[in-house]
């Protein structure tokens, strides 16, 4: 990061199929090794299972899904006087989304079994409806703040 200039932010260009600048964002979190087309076929697979089952908008459920698991307070490790306070704070917007997406896939991937877009589909229908592994982790993010609150003099 440069210390004086400013980061110019790049806008991400919209997926192929769904015209979504998220969903773009997301089948990038996905690729592994730089295989775009793999992480497309299995975005694309999920979203054609949620489809299916649920017989709604994929784009829509897939929406609900990310903002069910976008957190709104962390903690962040505050160093006072020889102590580490667990300090609560609120999240930035972006990294908002990418905690919730990273929180997706870590959920759908540790899911056992089946193919990748399966897990995928199960995750993305289970955080829409507010249940499941990726709203469990946003919900003890935010016991943790609110345990902590008692620390909030020390942001920063």
């Amino acid at each position: 990061m440069p210390r004086r200039a400013r980061v110019i932010k790049r806008v991400a260009a919209s997926d192929s199929k769904y015209h979504s600048w998220r969903l773009a964002k997301f089948i990038n979190r996905i690729m592994v090794r730089g295989k775009k087309s793999t992480a497309e076929r299995i975005t694309y697979g999920a979203l054609g299972i949620v489809e299916a089952k649920e017989r709604k908008n994929p784009i829509d459920l897939f929406e609900q899904a990310l903002k069910n698991a976008t957190p709104v307070l962390e903690v962040k490790p505050r160093r006072v006087g020889g102590a580490t306070y667990q300090v609560p704070v609120e999240i930035r917007g972006e990294r908002r989304t990418a905690l919730a997406m990273r929180w997706l896939l870590q959920s759908a991937k540790a899911r056992g079994g089946k193919s990748m877009a399966e897990k995928l589909a199960a995750e993305l229908m289970d955080a829409a409806r507010g249940e499941g592994a990726t709203i469990k982790k946003r919900e003890d993010t935010h016991r943790m703040a609110e345990a902590n609150k008692a620390f909030v003099h020390y942001r920063w």
